[in-house]
């Protein structure tokens, strides 16, 4: 007999966005071990040999340090381990001229973790019943949005204006002010910036015109830089983060994740005391702290420096290559006639593929490159808050940029094969 679950647990209980077809992935790996598969889904890191070898530097460092006990034998604070925390006021400082206070800082159990917390605290049903939303302004986003919120109903998304380039086969979403609304009804705004899974930058001027929308209305704005600066700083087009001494509502979330360190979910936000304060109550009665372990090694590695250099000089030229192979892989590839768009390749570690008018639905085409050795993700759980019927949101597939330079050429091919075939003699049409 299965458990009776409340309302809460029921809607937390669910396998929401990518965590289902993730979970189809693996079973497909366990069901065909006799077969080879080209992965292009993995949302993992690749362990380049510099990150690593910083993290195992620290990792000794804090292992013969006097400070050992006190960092993995103890509680600490719920705001951060100090060390950290003075180490993100010292180099934000030294790279935006960022005059932090202490409490201008929480560290959290990784980005998933920040926006969780953001979301429940900020958005769903208030004491007097009224419903606080959830605002996307730009659909799609991080598939993660969809399952953070208590209150599903409380999530809402915007379509965006697409620019598109036949001549390229380039395309790029962008805000539609025309549509956006933020208003007395709003909780709080989200977004990714660079966006998993499209790679898109949402532009210095459209990020501060959000921002303003919402101050009209003292909603607070949590960028997710979880791919953003100073590390990752998986951006390969200008962009400059908006902080909070130039528009007082937001706050810059980022994760160490992309910088090597997924296992120890590790997430920094700077804002605001008055909404940091709300937040670090919620983790408080979550779980206390984040990983002291992974913040002390955090702390060394940011407090030197060594962390945004190498962001700067290795994890980023990394993944920039990868996109250029994947561009050069696609125009070379990919027939000209059909009317495929590659989202401009301007950060994160993923490329975001459109077919316009597909005459199958992306599941459909998912399950057909599987029969080719080929994994991908299926665009549609990229839409959470969605609501309205759109054919575009089952045109798009995700693809990996941690796979190797042949796996992802490939991969490529198998793609322009299938894709030929289902434009070419049409089966069905997904509207």
């Amino acid at each position: 007999m299965p458990p009776s679950l409340s309302a809460c647990g029921l809607q937390m209980s669910k396998l929401t966005g990518v965590r289902a077809i993730m979970q189809d992935i693996i079973e497909t790996l366990r069901r065909h071990q006799d077969r080879t598969f080209i992965n292009l889904s993995v949302g993992n890191p690749v362990i380049l040999p510099e990150v690593e070898q910083l993290w195992r530097n620290s990792t000794q460092t804090l292992l013969s340090s006097a400070e050992y006990g006190q960092v993995v034998c103890r509680y600490g604070a719920s705001q951060g381990y100090e060390p950290l925390i003075r180490a993100v006021q010292s180099e934000f400082k030294r790279l935006y001229n960022l005059e932090l206070s202490d409490r201008q800082i929480l560290i959290t159990p990784g980005s998933q973790a920040l926006f969780f917390l953001a979301a429940n605290a900020f958005g769903g049903d208030t004491p007097t019943g009224e419903l606080r939303k959830i605002v996307l302004p730009l659909s799609p986003d991080y598939t993660g949005y969809g399952g953070v919120s208590f209150c599903p109903e409380a999530l809402v998304a915007y379509r965006p204006a697409l620019e598109t380039d036949p001549s390229q086969h380039r395309f790029k979403y962008r805000p539609d002010f025309r549509q956006l609304q933020i208003d007395a009804s709003t909780g709080c705004v989200i977004f990714s910036r660079p966006c998993n899974p499209t790679g898109n930058v949402i532009s210095n001027g459209e990020t501060q015109s959000i921002a303003a929308l919402a101050r009209d209305y003292d909603v607070p704005v949590f960028i997710d830089s979880a791919y953003g600066q100073p590390f990752p700083g998986l951006h390969y087009t200008a962009m400059q983060p908006l902080f909070f001494d130039q528009a007082p509502n937001v706050v810059h979330c980022m994760s160490l994740s992309k910088a090597g360190l997924p296992g120890e979910r590790l997430g920094i936000a700077i804002g605001d005391e008055r909404i940091l304060r709300v937040l670090e109550a919620f983790q408080t009665n979550l779980c206390i702290h984040s990983s002291r372990y992974g913040q002390a090694i955090a702390a060394q590695a940011i407090a030197s420096g060594a962390l945004t250099t190498l962001a700067d000089q290795v994890i980023r030229p990394y993944y920039q290559q990868k996109m250029q192979r994947l561009e050069a892989a696609l125009d070379q590839q990919m027939p000209h006639h059909i009317p495929w768009y590659l989202h401009r390749g301007e950060g994160a570690i993923f490329g975001w593929l459109w077919f316009q008018d597909l005459p199958l639905s992306d599941g459909d085409l998912y399950d057909q490159l599987k029969q080719h050795n080929v994994i991908v993700v299926p665009g549609h759980p990229f839409f959470p808050g969605l609501t309205e019927p759109w054919p575009h949101t089952h045109q798009c597939i995700r693809l990996s940029l941690t796979a190797s330079d042949t796996d992802i050429e490939t991969g490529v091919a198998a793609i322009a094969k299938v894709v030929t075939q289902a434009y070419r003699s049409p089966t069905q049409i997904y509207t």
